[in-house]
């Protein structure tokens, strides 16, 4: 984990004999199943830092407590607390964890490949995980049934997946946009993995998705990163 302090604050305390105190750990406001809590957790995996998981229950409305209001008032997860920085948002999360821990950083300096990034990610987190969102999978349920919440899902993960896989045909690295796991990588892969576990998405007809999966789920980042490994998780 990033000491969170210059090397020249290092020296000026060392010069002192005092003992600087370590930063305070981050704390992870998750949900276990939470594709977008999911992104985040790779992340601190990769970038190897430590962090407090600070479990909040989709299902039993704890979004709705005031306490995590104050966190985050749209209601969702994750939220990242470092220090007094509050930020919510797995895109932000994201973007603020680059800027401050840059160790194996996510966007490639290249334009293009950034770009690249950007376009994938934005596809999972604008064009397919909102609509399969809690609060969007309820109201289709309360209006019309469970089968046609599904059909929904299914439709719109199909779509985006389909689009995905144009943009990347001919992709013959390990990962999306190379051979290091980048930004496209943390968002693809939670989205995959739910789309097969919890949707049903035959991925036969996705065949560069379905080779990243593979290559995802050989990475221990990605693998202690599985909802059923956080410790909300439901026991087998």
């Amino acid at each position: 984990m990033a000491s969170g302090y210059s090397s020249n604050a290092l020296q000026a305390i060392a010069g002192t004999g005092a003992v600087p105190e370590p930063p305070a750990k981050l704390k992870l406001y998750s949900f276990w199943r939470s594709s977008c809590s999911q992104r985040v957790r790779i992340a601190l995996n990769l970038k190897g830092l430590e962090y407090e998981y600070k479990p909040v229950n989709l299902l039993a409305n704890e979004q709705k407590d005031p306490e995590f209001e104050t966190l985050n008032p749209i209601k969702y997860v994750p939220a990242l607390v470092d220090g007094d920085t509050v930020i919510a948002d797995s895109f932000a999360i994201l973007l603020y964890l680059e800027d401050m821990y840059p160790q194996h950083p996510l966007l490639p300096q290249d334009p293009q490949k950034r770009a690249l990034n950007i376009q994938i990610a934005s596809i999972v987190g604008s064009s397919i995980q909102p609509l399969q969102n809690y609060p969007v999978l309820n109201f289709i349920k309360d209006k019309l049934d469970s089968n046609e919440a599904v059909k929904w899902t299914q439709h719109h993960i199909n779509r985006g997946f389909t689009a995905l896989e144009k943009l990347l045909k001919g992709c013959d690295t390990t990962y999306a946009t190379g051979n290091e796991i980048q930004l496209a990588d943390v968002f693809l892969e939670p989205q995959i993995y739910g789309g097969i576990k919890r949707f049903g998405i035959d991925m036969s007809i996705y065949p560069v998705l379905a080779r990243l999966h593979e290559a995802y789920m050989e990475h221990p980042a990605f693998l202690d990163a599985l909802p059923e490994k956080q410790p909300d998780a439901p026991s087998p």
